[in-house]
């Protein structure tokens, strides 16, 4: 409820224009600090945490059930009822509530109106928060997953008598990280929204999310959910990390951990795919626990400079390749002798051998490292333009 009141108190301030926020059978949910011009029924409204049956009967033929934005409510001087603006509050096109201001002293103006339908979205996930769990208060609920995730062990035990996940099943996590570099606030409305609208539509698995500032977090009971899932209900590009199911929900912080470093491995490397299991991640699985910035030095002098990187898109293709001349010159469409100069000239400047086993294992390494530090990215896996 903090943070619905806290929606409520920034988005008055903003607009200079008291406001009151009524969930969709018309109780008062939240109002911010009441002056300038009111009347009676908005003060009854406060007291008594909802309208009378005349008021609500006479807003209702204004039409805001089916409203599809903002509407003017005229006047009912019968009813000593001031003209009002009214924004419905909607979620994935399902009815919440309503956001109520008084269109007097002075009317609102337009722009007005277009920012408070701005942020009808932000108090629709907080009053979709507010029915999501069952006996269990929605801030509980995220105090609760958070702890869960830091293995905090009372965090599943909470959980599991507030019934809000079944003890006997096992538990998987999924972690979805959008694909800008750069997050901000729409981004994380974005992952709230999908996963809000996940959690209806899985509800057999008994979902539990949290959003992060970079990543959203799912949790299910059973088996686990198709990736696809998840892609499908969010409104931007993300990249899925799946973690091991564990047997228990207090062990859900080990598939987490898992399912972050999968989807921050399917961030650096493209050619994964959008989704990415953390059993099935090979030599990455490995290099997560690594320091990034331990690579072999002549190769960290070559990622230094771009002019290098088609001697680097060689080199990786070519120890992928298990050192094949004849399969790295087909891959890449080079003739042998283009790509024995290549190799020769990065023997050169990062002084190594390639006929060392060490060094290769070395530079490969290096390579797949600075992959996940984002300091080497081959041309075929960079964004376009």
């Amino acid at each position: 409820m903090a943070d619905l009141q806290r929606t409520v108190d920034e988005l008055a301030a903003r607009l200079d224009r008291p406001l009151l926020l009524e969930d969709r059978v018309q109780r008062v949910v939240a109002y911010s600090e009441q002056y300038g011009t009111m009347d009676d029924i908005r003060r009854d409204s406060i007291l008594r945490r909802h309208s009378t049956p005349e008021v609500r009967q006479w807003v209702r033929s204004a039409g805001i059930h089916d409203a599809p934005g903002p509407l003017r409510v005229p006047a009912a001087p019968h009813l000593s009822l001031l003209p009002r603006v009214c924004v419905p509050v909607r979620h994935d096109a399902g009815l919440l509530g309503y956001l109520w201001f008084i269109d007097s002293g002075p009317a609102m103006s337009d722009e007005q109106i277009a920012e408070a339908a701005a942020a009808a979205p932000a108090l629709a996930l907080a009053l979709f928060h507010e029915s999501l769990a069952t006996g269990l208060a929605s801030h509980r609920e995220l105090e609760a997953v958070t702890g869960l995730l830091l293995g905090e062990p009372d965090s599943a035990r909470q959980l599991i008598e507030a019934g809000a996940f079944p003890q006997a099943q096992p538990v998987t996590v999924l972690v979805a990280r959008p694909l800008s570099d750069e997050p901000d606030e729409a981004l994380r409305l974005a992952l709230e929204q999908g996963l809000l609208t996940l959690r209806r539509r899985l509800s057999g698995h008994h979902p539990l999310h949290l959003v992060r500032f970079d990543h959203a977090v799912l949790l299910t009971a059973g088996g686990p959910v198709a990736a696809d899932e998840l892609h499908a209900a969010m409104s931007i590009p993300v990249v899925v990390g799946i973690g091991r199911a564990r047997p228990a929900l207090a062990e859900a912080a080990g598939s987490y951990t898992e399912a972050r470093h999968a989807a921050e491995v399917a961030a650096r490397v493209p050619e994964l795919g959008r989704s990415v299991e953390w059993a099935r991640l090979g030599v990455y699985r490995m290099l997560t626990h690594l320091p990034h910035h331990e690579l072999h030095p002549g190769l960290a002098e070559l990622l230094a400079d771009d002019q290098h990187l088609p001697l680097l898109e060689t080199l990786e293709t070519y120890l992928d390749l298990a050192g094949s001349a004849v399969a790295t010159s087909r891959a890449l469409r080079l003739h042998r002798t283009s790509l024995y100069y290549r190799l020769q000239r990065l023997e050169e400047l990062a002084r190594t051998d390639l006929k060392d086993g060490g060094e290769r294992l070395a530079l490969h390494l290096s390579l797949k490292l600075a992959r996940l530090s984002g300091r080497y990215r081959p041309r075929d896996a960079r964004p376009g333009p």
